[in-house]
């Protein structure tokens, strides 16, 4: 059996643990060493260098640190060295831990307990969530569902299947200095500039493939393939972030719902375009659907994955 294929199944029975040493965990810990090394008032120039330096060495730090692991393991025994490629590539992928946490908020809605579900919101966002209404929280955790969809999921599949454990820790680790970082604020301007950029160009393959995927997804779902396309087409350049736009029009198209509007990031506004139509009226079976297309979304990443995968291992000799 393939070993990404039992990755996958290892997120999906064990997920995200708080307890245990979770690498991306790790690696937030390194970006901040880096960060307080560099900490102090610099010029333009000076935070951008600094933020250079740091974002490629987290990343080069993690994928070393990972090669080495399993290099070690597979000279202890070839088992032990598939146990931690196994590892060190399940921890990569958040099908589980991005389930959990969408259902999550549904719950508190289904209770009506809406500062439940904005306190659940806040651990999924980087926006403020105290004053969402009902439909804005609805609204919010299916976007991120559509986002978290590219960059948990179909992204880390992509590097595995491109690099194995290394390559997809070293998109983890431009996941993890983008989310921390790469921000447009006044501390991370230049200092967050290269992780941002790292970020997008890591994203761009694997957001265009989620684009082509979640429409695909929705003929399993009884969704409207057509629509889910159309809109993807048709919205999904509207964002300054042209790589969430991507999944998120296409997660719009196939509920037919409009997403975007205004958002309070820690007290600056963003105007985000809209993405979508409203076809229906917001409900928090909306939640339950963007999980059930991401989730199937992942299913079809990893099957076309090790079908490609075998089809280059074993070309057909005609």
């Amino acid at each position: 059996m393939d070993l990404i294929l039992f990755s996958y199944i290892a997120d999906f029975v064990f997920g995200d643990p708080r307890w245990f040493p979770h690498p991306v965990r790790l690696i937030g810990r390194l970006i901040s060493y880096f960060e307080r090394m560099f900490d102090g008032n610099r010029g333009k120039t000076a935070q951008r260098f600094c933020g250079a330096f740091t974002a490629f060495g987290v990343i080069a730090i993690s994928g070393i640190c990972v090669y080495v692991i399993i290099e070690q393991a597979g000279r202890l025994h070839p088992v032990v060295g598939k146990i931690a490629w196994v590892f060190l590539a399940y921890t990569t992928l958040a099908v589980r831990d991005l389930v959990i946490h969408a259902r999550g908020v549904w719950k508190m809605l289904a209770i009506n307990d809406i500062e439940g579900a904005r306190k659940k919101l806040s651990f999924m966002v980087g926006r403020d969530t105290q004053e969402l209404t009902q439909d804005e929280i609805i609204c919010a955790t299916v976007e991120t569902v559509a986002e978290s969809t590219t960059d948990g999921i179909v992204a880390p599949l992509f590097y595995l299947f491109l690099g194995g454990p290394v390559v997809a820790v070293m998109f983890k680790a431009v996941s993890t200095l983008d989310s921390m970082i790469g921000h447009k604020d006044e501390k991370y301007l230049y200092f967050g500039w290269c992780a941002a950029k790292i970020d997008t160009i890591a994203n761009f393959i694997p957001a265009r493939i989620t684009g082509v995927l979640i429409p695909m997804a929705t003929l399993f779902c009884g969704k409207d393939f057509v629509q889910s396309l159309r809109i993807m087409f048709r919205d999904g350049k509207k964002q300054d972030s042209s790589n969430s736009a991507v999944s998120e029009a296409a997660m719009a198209g196939a509920l037919g719902i409009r997403l975007g509007g205004t958002c309070n990031y820690s007290g600056r506004i963003v105007e985000h375009p809209y993405l979508g139509e409203q076809q229906r009226p917001i409900s928090i079976s909306l939640i339950k659907e963007a999980i059930t297309i991401s989730v199937v979304t992942s299913l079809l990443m990893l099957a076309v994955g090790i079908l490609f995968k075998q089809a280059i291992i074993y070309p057909v000799r005609l």
